[in-house]
This record gives C-alpha cells, sequence and structure tokens, in this order.
C-alpha cells in the first residue's frame, strides 16, 4: 500500500490546515503535523508555509502535491479497475462549483449525462471560487465550473470557454431607488448589497460603489451563494441583489421585484469549465464538459 503520508499531505492541502485535515481523516493533530515534518525531512525541503490562519503551500510543495494527488487517483481508479474496464464512465465524478450561486446551472447537464451514463455517481462540492480552485489544483475535484475571469489567472488548470452569463440588479416592489426618474450608479452606496460569495467578476466593482462615496463596503455588503436566501434578504430590506436575467424575467420574479433598469454595472460574464492541465481527462470529464457546453455553447 503506498505510504500514508501521502494522503496526509493531500488532506492537508485541501483542508488548508493541518487541524481541518486530522478531523476528517480521524486522527490527531500532532499525529499528522509530525508525519509531514518526517516527510518533508525526508525529501529534502518543505511542503507547506505555516502560518497562523493554516498552511500554504510553497513551489516545490505543489508540485509535490499534485503528483502525489495524481498518484492516489491511479491508485483509486487500479483498485475499482474491474468496473472501469466495463464501464469507462463508472465511478464517482467530482465536480466543484465557484461560487455556490451558479450551482442551478448543472441542472439539465447532469440529469441528461446520468441518463446516458448510469454508472456516474456525483460528488458535488458548491463553494467560494477560491476553495474550488484549491480543490481542482489539488485533485479534490475532477472539474471546475465558474467564471473565465476568475479561472484564468491559474497557469496550471486548463479552461474550456461556456456561454456567458447576463445578471442584472434587482430590489423589492416599491424600493425607493424605483422612485427616482434615474439611477446612478452613486445612488446605489445608499444601500445594502446582497452579492454571491466570490470576489470575480462582481466584487470589485461593488466595492468600488461604496469607495467611491467613502463607505466602508465591509459594512454594507451580505455574502451569500443560496440564492431563496437572496430573495428573501431583498424582499425584507432595502437591500439590492443579483440575478440572472433569465430569473429576473419571470412572471414569479416579477411579482415581488423589480430590476434596476438603466444601471448596467457588469457586460455578460463568460463561463468556464476548468480543469487540471497536466491530468488527462477521465470520460466523465470530458463528458461532463460536452453536456455544458450543450446548453452554455461558448459565443463565436
Amino acid at each position: 500500500m503506498l505510504d500514508s503520508r501521502l494522503q496526509y499531505v493531500v488532506a492537508v492541502a485541501r483542508a488548508g490546515s493541518f487541524t481541518a485535515a486530522a478531523q476528517a481523516l480521524g486522527i490527531t493533530q500532532p499525529a499528522i503535523t509530525k508525519s509531514i515534518a518526517d516527510l518533508e525531512r525526508e525529501i529534502g525541503y518543505g511542503i507547506f508555509y505555516r502560518t497562523a490562519r493554516g498552511v500554504i503551500m510553497t513551489e516545490d510543495g505543489r508540485n509535490f502535491v499534485d503528483r502525489v494527488a495524481r498518484l492516489l487517483e491511479d491508485a483509486r481508479e487500479i483498485l475499482s479497475g474491474s468496473m472501469q474496464r466495463k464501464d469507462p464512465f463508472a465511478g464517482v465524478l467530482r465536480i466543484g462549483v465557484g461560487p455556490a450561486s451558479l450551482e442551478w446551472r448543472l441542472l439539465d447537464p447532469l440529469t441528461e449525462l446520468l441518463r446516458r451514463h448510469p454508472g456516474i455517481r456525483y460528488d458535488i462540492t458548491s463553494a467560494t471560487f477560491e476553495t474550488v480552485v484549491q480543490l481542482l489544483r489539488t485533485g479534490g475535484v475532477d472539474v471546475a465550473l465558474g467564471f473565465d475571469a476568475a479561472f484564468g489567472e491559474w497557469s496550471d488548470l486548463h479552461r474550456e470557454p461556456m456561454g456567458g452569463l447576463e445578471v442584472e440588479l434587482f430590489v423589492r416592489k416599491g424600493h425607493p431607488l424605483l422612485h427616482k426618474a434615474t439611477v446612478r450608479v452613486a445612488d446605489l452606496a445608499d444601500y445594502d448589497f446582497v452579492a454571491p460569495s466570490d470576489s470575480r467578476p462582481y466584487g470589485d466593482s461593488i466595492r468600488d460603489i461604496y469607495l467611491s462615496r467613502n463607505v466602508r463596503w465591509e459594512d454594507r455588503i451580505h455574502r451569500v451563494d443560496y440564492f431563496p436566501l437572496v430573495r428573501r434578504l431583498v424582499a425584507t430590506s432595502d437591500a439590492i441583489g443579483i440575478a440572472t436575467r433569465i430569473h429576473s424575467q419571470t412572471a414569479n420574479f416579477r411579482a415581488r421585484f423589480e430590476p434596476l433598469s438603466g444601471v448596467d454595472l457588469w457586460p455578460p460574464s463568460p463561463l468556464c469549465c476548468a480543469r487540471r492541465a497536466r491530468w488527462e481527462p477521465k470520460p466523465a470529464v470530458r463528458a461532463f464538459i460536452a453536456a455544458i457546453r450543450q446548453v452554455l455553447p461558448p459565443e463565436s
């Protein structure tokens, strides 16, 4: 069997701390800390920088973790080899979604993918973009869906472009902003925002609205990915929300909310599916990307 320290290294990289990794593995924190320290001495370089808030991988450590994660993945596939030979799509497909507010985009693709390949089993992690990238880079997920602009800064990830997502601001019926003849961007700083947890592509623009009026943005922004809660907060306060244009045009939505016409902060934001560039994608990953592309074809 493989050295258990390899599993520990990947667990720490994915969890971001020795304590969280130890809890996930069901061992003590001193045991995992000592094991990885012994491993670092054996290979001759540090895998992690230790900080008060957790760990950060060194450059050599990132390459080491990437290779170890691939090794553990290969071992898992070998041990389930009999099933894979019968059906190359069988097994767990680990999908990351970041930010979590994009999860609704998986409804039709995953339904169709399971219909075509019933041996697939889904393991979906919805989290902030930063968490999803960490999982993708360390092998915690096989493929991720998110905004192309966010994934673009990571050279070790391969991106498959998808169509854009149009969004608009919305408020409750009777909101004070709806009584203005013209709503200026500066007017938005008088109200709270309910925004996705991911900082890209919306975060910078929202923060700039408050900074331009010398308002502390930290005091005015709710970070929420679960859209039913976004709707509830907007419906019961003067907060401003963000909705996809597809959803904001439905009759049910229009019965309680109004888009802020004339306030367009963002152009359509292209999405992408991302995977590790150095890993050959398994059949289920390729099938997942193809299924997403059917509902989100890249813009020509």
